[in-house]
């Protein structure tokens, strides 16, 4: 039976999901910064690149990035945020996949990504059962020079260093780590990790 977090509040409120979309609908309107994670993730790749959203949402990270220029794929085990993404967001490849399942050659899609980004607390909400599967599942899925970028809170049910301990065990090198989207360093008292991470042994 799966622990996956996402999965459990769909379960305990069907509006979740629908929630969610209107949520950010909101914020947008209201004029909030929503594209942090678009200008990180943008800076690190080169133009054109293949671009893998990994829990991907309603699209707001992938169909900005397929907006300037980028060839992106985004999964996500909710149906309804794929629909959502495919509605408000046409153009990238939009996939209700579970990431602890990943194998996108088997739905035609190319496997290699120049960058893999998970935002938005995605690690936070997976199955602990499954987290070293889905990090091992997204390192297969980078390209040789390829870069992960992982970005969630504190005090969400993953610690920072069980989380780095899981990449690790997965194969994953620690590059660089962060405090925020917008570059500011990472100390032992913050209360929020972005990750960059690449194969530890390219092929």
């Amino acid at each position: 039976m799966s622990d996956n977090g996402w999965l459990r509040m769909i379960e305990e409120n069907p509006g979740h999901s629908d929630w969610y979309i209107e949520r950010f609908r909101s914020m947008e309107a209201d004029g909030q910064d929503l594209a942090g994670e678009v200008r990180f993730v943008d800076a690190m790749a080169p133009r054109g690149a293949w671009i893998l959203d990994a829990g991907c949402g309603p699209g707001r990270v992938g169909g900005r990035l397929a907006a300037l220029g980028h060839q992106v794929v985004g999964v996500d085990i909710d149906p309804v945020l794929i629909a959502a993404a495919e509605r408000e967001h046409p153009g990238p490849t939009w996939l209700a996949r579970d990431l602890a399942e990943l194998d996108l050659a088997s739905d035609g899609v190319r496997a290699r990504f120049d960058v893999i980004v998970s935002a938005g607390n995605v690690m936070t909400f997976l199955d602990p059962a499954t987290r070293r599967t889905v990090l091992q599942r997204l390192a297969a899925h980078l390209a040789p020079d390829g870069r992960l970028a992982v970005g969630f809170g504190a005090e969400r049910g993953y610690d920072f260093d069980e989380f780095l301990a899981d990449a690790a065990a997965a194969g994953l090198r620690d590059e660089l780590r962060l405090s925020t989207w917008d570059l500011r360093p990472f100390r032992a008292s913050s209360t929020f990790l972005v990750a960059v991470m690449a194969t530890d042994s390219p092929s």
